[in-house]
């Protein structure tokens, strides 16, 4: 995928979903493509051992390194368009502290933000950026 990163996301948390939204709305040169957990390129992923076990919510895949919690956010962050850039600055707080942070909204996301039972079928205009 040469320069492209991929981020994998828990297809059937509404905060991820909504987190993809987001970073569809601001990475405007479309270097991201994305796939869910759930679905077949996410579970190929899973099978060549890129993926840690556990991990069940958003991960980034760049140049064959897989980067989890608040170190794929940052790293995402960082290519975000406008002033959404800035928030990889969180990068100078310590790792242990942003994935303590990271780690209690994600065990709390269903309950926070709910789920729905199917992973979202991406609009036929960003067809091309899911696997």
């Amino acid at each position: 995928m040469n320069n492209k990163a991929i981020i994998l996301f828990d297809g059937v948390c509404n905060l991820c979903n909504n987190s993809v939204q987001f970073i569809i709305k601001h990475d405007r040169k479309a270097y991201f493509k994305f796939a869910s957990l759930q679905s077949d390129a996410g579970t190929a992923l899973a099978g060549d051992d890129q993926i840690p076990d556990g991990v069940d919510s958003i991960l980034l895949v760049k140049a064959g390194k897989v980067y989890t919690e608040s170190s794929a956010v940052v790293r995402i962050a960082r290519h975000l368009d406008g002033v959404w850039k800035l928030a990889a600055a969180a990068w100078v707080i310590p790792r242990p502290i942003r994935n303590t942070l990271y780690r209690y909204v994600a065990k709390n996301r269903y309950r926070w933000f709910g789920r729905q039972n199917e992973c979202m079928l991406p609009s036929p205009a960003l067809k091309e950026r899911f696997l």
